[in-house]
């Protein structure tokens, strides 16, 4: 064979060669731009996902939220609100101040039994209002030392009462209207006597038995 006729297939194979060059350059520009575009479209999800987490999905509500426990933070990451459940089956609601003390409480316990308390920022409970599963209800206001000076409530017979303390906690005056519809009223003296109670009439001097026998005067030595 001679050079002309090699120069045939030679001239072939580099065509060849060229061919595949160029079609492997184009499959990898391909490649390149459809790796740029999955990078693109998982950099979309991923900020689709936290804005997601962060305010919900853009027109959608979810129907069902379950959790034990919610906790509501400041701007500063501080505690401002708890609500969720306890190990021993009631349910509370606290709101605490920029300090993270609580100051507004609201519990449903176990039994069936709720209240509602505020508190000042010693952490003393100055207003309570308790619904009991007797259906007895009662609101109670404590002072700044945390005794209670003033009670008002209503008790399963329907008897309806408000009782005023001193600092110290002792019941001084009470007024109330009992199932009957009569009215009572009591106020109580530091000595612990009811004022509004008749006072006792004084023990009357016994008389001198006349049937008695006269003591035996003493005899003079």
């Amino acid at each position: 064979m001679n050079q002309a006729e090699l120069r045939g297939p030679v001239s072939a194979q580099v065509e060849r060669i060229e061919e595949l060059e160029r079609e492997y350059r184009r499959l990898k520009r391909l490649t390149t731009s459809l790796l740029i575009g999955v990078g693109v479209l998982l950099g979309l999800g991923a900020a689709f996902v936290a804005v997601s987490a962060r305010h919900g999905m853009p027109g959608t509500v979810a129907d069902v939220v379950a959790a034990h426990s919610f906790v509501l933070r400041g701007e500063d990451g501080t505690i401002r609100g708890v609500w969720g459940t306890q190990e021993d089956g009631s349910l509370r609601l606290v709101f605490q101040d920029g300090a993270g003390r609580p100051r507004t409480k609201l519990d449903l316990l176990a039994d069936g039994a709720s209240g509602l308390s505020f508190s000042d920022s010693t952490g003393h409970p100055r207003a309570v209002f308790a619904f009991l599963p007797d259906e007895s209800a009662s609101l109670v206001l404590a002072d700044q030392a945390g005794k209670t000076r003033t009670v008002l409530g209503i008790s399963p017979d329907g008897d309806a009462t408000i009782l005023f303390a001193d600092r110290n906690g002792a019941t001084r005056a009470g007024l109330g209207v009992d199932g009957r519809g009569a009215g009572t009223f009591t106020l109580i003296d530091r000595g612990g006597r009811d004022v509004m109670q008749p006072e006792p009439e004084p023990a009357a001097a016994e008389e001198p038995d006349s049937q008695a026998t006269p003591a035996e005067p003493a005899r003079r030595r």
